[in-house]
């Protein structure tokens, strides 16, 4: 049985790096019509595909967290699933439950909708903690094991989890192990003038999600995300990672740094980045760019720092000040 969809494929064509642009930016034109005047946030969402990164959209309610998780799947084409996370979701409702088959007289397994290419969680921290924890396996081993047996998921496979963080009533933190887990995190924030006044021109009759059409397919997004993996990053840029994410080890403003993860995060997004534009190569500022939203969700701030209302995202952005910059590191 192989309810993950892990059947033997021919491999992906491997693309041009013209080809990985030009799907991404159809791919983000694409999500565009649903989120409007949002290009930053289109792009790492598209990072995080071609990384096949996990994805935190986090925000307050309103500004459009959904309708992306939702024109990001549609777009990629696959198997998409929808899970809304509330307090009374139990682990099974996530990963599957084993059921007794009185005819065979044996036990057999029924998928959860996590055994799908894109999962969307919507409000994941409603959750409680033993739901959220059911994701922990899936999210880094890309499996989900019941009663003993484990088995595969699809590939690709990305969750684009959302959650607000302003309302506190009914929620559960993410602990750090699955925050850890998440490639980056991003926030949408308000649409400006000109792009609320588009919402109200035609919204109130036409749903943009309704229109949108797959731009690839599993395929074609497998294709992408091979052609990632063949992104050159120097030498001198892999220590430059490595010296960035261990600064936030030794800041004492920091009760926990970055982990090793983070590293391979940072280093993925960055080769995703450099395939966004085009490139074979990673250059320092794909890893700056991506510095804050790879790495801020994972830090945990001493008490002072919050009394002295310090970010995480301020103090990555002193670090990247201070960690020297290797120079004629590209191509």
């Amino acid at each position: 049985m192989d309810p993950g969809g892990s059947e033997h494929r021919p491999a992906p064509a491997e693309l041009a790096p013209e080809e990985v642009a030009s799907t991404a930016a159809a791919l983000g034109a694409a999500i565009s019509t649903v989120l409007l005047g949002k290009s930053e946030v289109v792009r790492l969402a598209l990072i995080g595909v071609l990384a096949e990164g996990h994805l935190l959209i986090e925000d307050v309610p309103g500004t459009g967290k959904t309708n992306l998780a939702k024109a990001m799947a549609r777009s990629v084409g696959g198997a998409v699933s929808r899970v809304q996370f509330t307090p009374d979701l139990m682990p099974s409702d996530v990963t599957g439950v084993s059921v007794y088959d009185r005819q065979t007289s044996q036990f057999e397994f029924r998928p959860g909708p996590v055994f799908s290419n894109i999962v969307v969680a919507d409000e994941i921290n409603r959750a409680s903690p033993k739901t959220q924890s059911a994701l922990l396996e899936c999210m880094e081993e890309r499996q989900v094991t019941v009663d003993g047996t484990s088995y595969q998921l699809a590939r690709p496979f990305l969750v684009l989890a959302t959650q607000n963080p302003v309302e506190m009533e009914g929620t559960y933190p993410l602990p750090e192990a699955q925050r850890d887990r998440f490639l980056a995190r991003m926030s949408i924030g308000y649409p400006d003038p000109a792009a609320e006044v588009a919402m109200l021109a035609d919204r109130d009759r036409v749903d943009p999600l309704d229109a949108l059409r797959p731009v690839t397919d599993v395929a074609g997004t497998a294709a992408l995300i091979q052609a990632v993996g063949r992104v050159h990053i120097a030498p001198a840029l892999r220590q430059y990672v490595v010296e960035l994410v261990g600064a936030t080890r030794s800041v004492p403003e920091i009760r926990l740094g970055a982990s090793p993860r983070a590293v391979l995060h940072l280093a993925r997004a960055a080769k995703a980045s450099a395939a966004l534009d085009g490139r074979t190569f990673v250059v320092p500022d794909d890893i700056q760019r991506l510095a804050v939203p790879v790495l801020a969700h994972r830090l945990l701030l001493t008490v002072d720092a919050h009394g002295h209302h310090r970010s995480a995202e301020e103090i990555i952005g002193m670090l990247l000040g201070r960690v020297r910059v290797p120079r004629g590191s590209g191509g």
